[in-house]
């Protein structure tokens, strides 16, 4: 019997869901900060603007919403998607205000693929946004790959009651230390000491290609957010091509590889145990799947013939295929060039990157490697159960910072999560050829939104249709969160219509 929840439960996602706006507003201060720095005197107002309004929702719920009830683990996803969506709106405010949105729809389109870490984009006249506006567009992405809800988690939430819901909401499951609050933390510590040392590089690579100070100093930071967040935001309309630096594109490359990887196997390195490194299951599912398609890639761009030397292909093709694969988005080319220099092999070998994605419990989007390991070792342990003597198949496990015991309800569960992948590729495809778009753009396009990558093709743009923009925004969110949470969501308001109330039979 399904229950229908009751005004406390509410109360209770409210409650939670007023904390990780709070976290929003408090994020607004760095570009607030950025803006009075620079003299932006009118940017500042709109993110002064943005913080009054989050501050207000979160007064209005601490105020209507406090309860005295334990959060559950349905409490803890509810909050967690619930959150990320009202988070778009509030974090929307500012980029509408600031002229360079045709639509209110646009700057939500911008702000969740922010925080979702994709990096499409639809803002106008990106290469004269203010220093302001390009700080919050960086720090939504930054702030997007280590979660809004770890932000609220680390300063917000003191009680530990139900936090690992919220925690698992979005996206993740691996615990750094046994409260999950520390944990939380830890993350932002790993991300905070790989910022110092990642700005410090960059900064340095942007002086020796001749930048100024103050713009080093900048570029360097706003490089670095998008990069280690797997994000592909870039100051500039022409991302990386920009520089026209393969100083600056082997320095990005590195950040992005290292931040595509899962949380926990920072920790462990950090911690001492670099043996992690070669014997994690994500890390060895990535080596075996980039050599896979890199292959692809390169039959593809030789029949072309566009990229003659190594040096054009590994600044072109293998950049654009780890940026992929990696679900960054930083791009060495034009989207242009994607369709006319790459060939269908190569252009179909990056959705596929694209598709599987990086490392579970961390920046990065797709299927995870985690799961591509486990379907593989399932699927050979089914093929072997078939073919060999039932005494000859051995119970699979893989390696995930422990070793982890392949049964049917984890082999279930992956499956689920890899069809609900592939039906949001699918229908976002669909949806583009429907409009017009050729189906290479239109598929391109759309598992780029659903893995949280951010390359294309061409379809994203101001002019795209307005249904295709919603449902990128969609496909951006319950890509990141992973559908569980959506689902959870998704009930609770079911549950209010054909629910029983509470102590009826």
């Amino acid at each position: 019997m399904i229950l229908r929840p009751t005004l406390d439960d509410f109360k209770l996602v409210g409650w939670g869901v007023g904390r990780i706006i709070l976290a929003v507003g408090l994020i607004m201060i760095v570009p607030m900060v950025t803006s009075l720095a620079f003299r932006e005197w009118n940017v500042a107002v709109d993110f002064l603007i943005g913080i009054g309004c989050c501050l207000i929702f979160w007064l209005s719920m601490e105020l209507t919403c406090q309860v005295k009830l334990d959060l559950t683990w349905s409490h803890g996803l509810v909050i967690s998607s619930a959150g990320w969506l009202l988070a778009m709106f509030f974090g929307a405010i500012p980029h509408y205000l600031s002229g360079h949105f045709s639509s209110f729809l646009d700057a939500c389109f911008d702000v969740m693929s922010g925080f979702t870490t994709t990096g499409l984009f639809l803002l106008q006249d990106l290469d004269h946004v203010s220093n302001g506006m390009n700080m919050w567009r960086h720090v939504l992405t930054y702030a997007g790959g280590q979660g809004i809800v770890v932000i609220a988690l680390t300063f917000l939430f003191v009680r530990t009651s139900g936090a690992f819901s919220i925690y698992s909401g979005e996206a993740k499951e691996e615990r750094l230390l046994p409260n999950v609050i520390r944990t939380a933390r830890a993350i932002w510590l790993i991300s905070l000491t790989y910022l110092v040392i990642g700005c410090i590089v960059l900064f340095a690579a942007l002086k020796v290609e001749g930048m100024s100070t103050g713009r080093s100093f900048l570029q360097s930071t706003w490089l670095f957010m998008g990069s280690w967040s797997t994000g592909g935001f870039a100051p500039q309309s022409l991302n990386l091509l920009y520089y026209h630096s393969f100083l600056i594109e082997m320095i990005t490359m590195i950040i992005f590889v290292i931040g595509s990887l899962n949380f926990a196997l920072h920790y462990s390195v950090w911690s001492g145990r670099r043996s992690e490194i070669w014997k994690n299951v994500e890390v060895r599912s990535f080596a075996i799947t980039v050599s896979l398609v890199t292959l692809f890639v390169t039959i593809g761009l030789s029949q072309l013939g566009v990229y003659t030397t190594i040096a054009e292909y590994f600044r072109k093709g293998f950049y654009i295929l780890i940026s992929g694969h990696t679900t960054t988005g930083n791009s060495t080319v034009y989207s242009s060039s994607l369709l006319n220099e790459f060939g269908a092999l190569a252009l179909w070998a990056i959705v596929l990157a694209m598709a599987i994605g990086a490392s579970a419990a961390s920046t990065g989007g797709g299927f995870k490697g985690l799961r591509v390991g486990v379907f593989v070792k399932s699927l050979w342990h089914d093929i072997k159960s078939i073919t060999a003597p039932e005494s000859a198949v051995m119970r699979p496990k893989i390696h995930h910072i422990n070793d982890i015991w392949i049964d049917e309800p984890l082999a279930r569960g992956v499956m689920l999560i890899l069809l609900c992948y592939v039906a949001i590729y699918f229908v976002g495809g669909l949806l583009g050829v429907a409009y017009g778009y050729p189906p290479s753009v239109a598929f391109f396009d759309s598992v780029s939104a659903g893995s949280n990558t951010g390359l294309s093709a061409g379809l994203v743009s101001p002019l795209m249709p307005s249904v295709l923009k919603v449902y990128y925004v969609f496909s951006m969110w319950v890509g990141r969160l992973e559908f569980l949470a959506i689902f959870a969501l998704v009930g609770m308001f079911a549950s209010t219509i054909v629910g029983r109330k509470v102590g009826r039979a």
